[in-house]
């Protein structure tokens, strides 16, 4: 197998070269692609892929002619992807569609597995119900429904011939995640404050929203066994990868601050407030579970405390540094 990953310097790329090189061992070639190339510490050599760069990508799919492409190229902090819509549209969309198009003119025995978002169902999540692949596509913003329109793009391709797969994963987190989420943000205040570098207050929006996490190792063994299984998929298929466990956000604040060695006092933050947070938004993964015999294996409490460790050692500047060969105490 050849496989290629776009946006591989991301959060969840090195993770899903892991996950790869752990199932397939040598048989499996991955070629990682980034905007920025150049070395990285676990993936090696990162080859420069711009997706919006239709002739760049179509280079790239007949010149490696890959088995598999996991797309994970994207604009990941919503926020982010909210304040500039125009590059949110051409990466989401455009750069899918460019790695489609690509795909079926270049090598069409390829499968392309299309990282999409569960912010895609939006609106619908408002029954408070755990979300399925049958539930409406109800976007409420610039990100979800860029990844909606990439999702539904490619579900039209698959007539056409397009081996695909449309991966709907849910909130995940590990070591090494932005700040930009909730979990690592709550997690670098409390690793700023033990260090002393901020004061014993932490900021905090909605805490009363509950949420569907995961272990981002769990997500990319999903992404790994859909390349296993790949062949026995129909083309177009949609794949929830979710716990469906409903989790507050105020008790994974409660339970990172137990983990801290300071006594810490929390403040609400309204420039951490979303005026459109849906109280509960879980997805069902029972798909998954039926046709990849996946399920996660990653207990929680241990993220939590393996994102507390990696943000303290990036506050202190450790000279040991968190790696990804930690031991799994999930099983």
């Amino acid at each position: 197998m050849r496989i290629a990953i776009t946006g591989a310097r991301g959060f969840v790329g090195p993770y899903v070269a892991k996950a790869l090189t752990r199932l397939s061992g040598v048989h499996a070639e991955i070629i990682a692609t980034a905007k920025e190339g150049g070395q990285h510490p676990m993936l090696g050599s990162v080859l420069p892929l711009d997706v919006t760069d239709g002739a760049a990508v179509a280079a790239l799919i007949r010149d490696a002619r890959p088995s598999h492409v996991v797309h994970l190229a994207g604009i990941a902090a919503v926020a982010e992807s909210n304040a500039d819509p125009d590059t949110t549209w051409r990466v989401h969309l455009h750069g899918t569609l460019n790695l489609a198009r690509a795909i079926l003119r270049h090598c069409p025995a390829c499968w392309l597995l299309n990282i999409g978002s569960g912010l895609v169902y939006g609106e619908s999540a408002k029954s408070g119900l755990p979300l399925d692949e049958t539930t409406l596509l109800a976007p409420t913003d610039e990100y979800s429904a860029s990844k909606a329109a990439a999702d539904l793009a490619l579900g039209a391709f698959a007539p056409r011939g397009l081996k695909c797969v449309r991966l709907r994963p849910f909130n995940h987190s590990g070591p090494g995640q932005s700040e930009a989420f909730v979990i690592p943000s709550f997690a670098m205040q409390i690793a700023r404050i033990e260090a002393g570098l901020a004061p014993p207050v932490i900021r905090v929006g909605h805490l009363d929203s509950e949420r569907d996490f995961l272990d981002v190792r769990d997500v990319a063994d999903a992404y790994a066994l859909v390349i296993a299984k790949s062949e026995s998929i129909a083309a177009g298929t949609a794949l929830n990868i979710a716990s469906r466990v409903p989790r507050r956000i105020g008790d994974i604040l409660k339970a990172l601050l137990e983990l801290s060695t300071k006594k810490i006092t929390i403040v609400s933050d309204q420039t951490r407030m979303r005026s459109t947070d849906t109280p509960r938004f879980i997805g069902s993964a029972e798909r998954a579970k039926a046709l990849l015999g996946w399920s996660p294996r990653f207990k929680f409490d241990d993220t939590l405390a393996d994102v507390l460790r990696h943000c303290r050692c990036l506050v202190s500047d450790e000279p040991q540094r968190y790696t990804l060969n930690s031991e799994n105490r999930g099983h």
